[in-house]
C-alpha cells in the first residue's frame, strides 16, 4: 500500500505540465451550482400517479357495492414546466394508465393535472395544471450542440423524496437501448434513480438538453449510466402534443421482426385486415428491404421510416423475393394509438 502511494505521488510530480493543463481546463468551472439550481428549480415538478391495477398473484379484487373494484396504486415520477400556462413535460411511461395525476411544485404546492397528449413511441407526454399564479418555465436548449464531456445537471423526484439535483457529464451520444424506434439517447453519468423519469437534464446555462428517461442498473438504483431523450428530438413532439393531443404517425398495419438469418430488412409477421399493407397486396413473411429507395436495417428502421411520414402519403416499398426486389406503392395510413406497426 505504501509503495503504491509513493508511486502515485511520484507520478504526480513527474508530470507537472499535465497537471497544470488539467487545472486550466477546470478553472472556469463554477465553485457552486447553487445559483444555477436557484434559477431552474421552480420549473422542476414531482408527479404522483394513482392508477388502477390488478392484485398480484391472481387474488380477486375487493368487492364494493356488488362490483369488483381494482385496488389503487401510486407511482412517482418527474417533469418540468415549459409554459407559464401550466404545460408540463414528462415521460409517457410515468402517466400511462393514470386515474389521477398530481403535480407537486418546487415550493410544495400541489395541483391535479390533466393529460394533454402522449406519444408512446417516443415515451413523451404533456400534462397541464391551472395555477392561480404565474409559473416559471424551463426553456429548451440545442442538444445538437452537446458534446461528450459537457457538464449536465439532472433534476427530478427520486424515490418520491422531492426535488433533487445531481451533477455529471454527458458520457456518450446516440445510444440505442432498445426502448423504441425513435430514441437515440444522451448517456449521462449524473445519478438518476427511480422517480427521476420525466425530469429535465440541464446544461450549465440552464437550458434543457434532455428528458431523463431510463437507467441501466443491476440493482435498480443508479450506477452512473442514465439516458435522456435529446431536446431536439423531444421539442417537436411536445409542440405537436400541445397543439393536437397526439402525433400523427404513418402506419402500414403490419407487425414486423428482424430476419433470422441476419439479413437486412424487416420481415412481415402479421397484417391488420384492411390495413394499408393488406390493401396493397403485401403478405406475411414478405421481406421489406427499402423505403423510397433507402435501405432499412431492421424492424425498428422500418417502423421509424413509416411512422415519420404523414398519413396519406404514398410510399414505395422494396420487397425482396428470392434474389429479386420488386417495388410496391402503398398509401400510408394513420397509426392508431397504442397499436403496433
Amino acid at each position: 500500500m505504501m509503495r503504491w502511494q509513493v508511486l502515485a505521488l511520484g507520478l504526480w510530480w513527474a508530470v507537472p505540465a499535465t497537471a497544470s493543463a488539467q487545472f486550466s481546463l477546470f478553472q472556469d468551472a463554477p465553485h457552486s451550482l447553487a445559483p444555477l439550481v436557484a434559477v431552474v428549480a421552480p420549473s422542476v415538478v414531482g408527479i404522483t400517479v394513482t392508477e388502477a391495477s390488478g392484485v398480484p398473484g391472481g387474488t380477486p379484487a375487493p368487492v364494493r357495492g356488488g362490483k369488483k373494484t381494482p385496488p389503487l396504486t401510486e407511482a412517482a415520477g418527474s417533469g418540468f414546466i415549459i409554459s407559464p400556462a401550466g404545460f408540463i413535460v414528462t415521460n409517457d411511461h410515468v402517466i400511462a394508465g393514470a386515474a389521477q395525476i398530481v403535480v407537486t411544485l418546487d415550493d410544495g404546492e400541489k395541483f391535479t393535472a390533466q393529460l394533454v397528449g402522449a406519444d408512446d413511441l417516443t415515451d413523451i407526454a404533456v400534462i397541464r395544471i391551472h395555477a392561480p399564479h404565474r409559473l416559471d418555465p424551463a426553456h429548451w436548449a440545442n442538444s445538437n450542440k452537446v458534446q461528450v464531456g459537457d457538464w449536465v445537471l439532472a433534476a427530478g423526484n427520486p424515490f418520491a423524496l422531492g426535488n433533487s439535483f445531481t451533477l455529471g457529464i454527458v458520457s456518450a451520444e446516440g445510444r440505442d437501448i432498445g426502448e423504441g424506434p425513435f430514441n437515440h439517447f444522451l448517456q449521462l453519468d449524473a445519478p438518476i434513480n427511480p422517480g427521476n423519469s420525466g425530469g429535465p437534464a440541464f446544461n450549465m446555462a440552464g437550458g434543457v438538453i434532455g428528458i431523463n428517461s431510463a437507467i441501466v442498473s443491476p440493482s435498480g438504483g443508479s450506477v452512473g449510466i442514465g439516458f435522456a431523450i435529446p431536446s431536439n428530438s423531444a421539442a417537436p413532439i411536445v409542440a405537436e402534443l400541445i397543439a393536437h393531443g397526439s402525433v400523427a404517425r404513418g402506419w402500414l398495419g403490419v407487425s414486423v421482426a428482424d430476419p433470422k438469418n441476419g439479413a437486412k430488412g424487416a420481415v412481415i409477421t402479421g397484417l391488420e385486415p384492411g390495413g394499408p399493407a393488406d390493401q396493397a397486396g403485401l403478405s406475411q413473411s414478405d421481406l421489406i428491404v427499402t423505403v423510397n429507395g433507402e435501405a432499412i436495417s431492421g424492424a425498428d428502421g422500418l417502423t421509424r421510416a413509416i411512422a415519420s411520414m404523414a398519413p396519406g402519403r404514398k410510399v414505395i416499398l422494396g420487397v425482396r423475393e428470392n434474389a429479386h426486389i420488386f417495388h410496391l406503392p402503398v398509401i400510408v395510413g394513420r397509426r392508431p394509438v397504442q397499436i403496433g406497426d
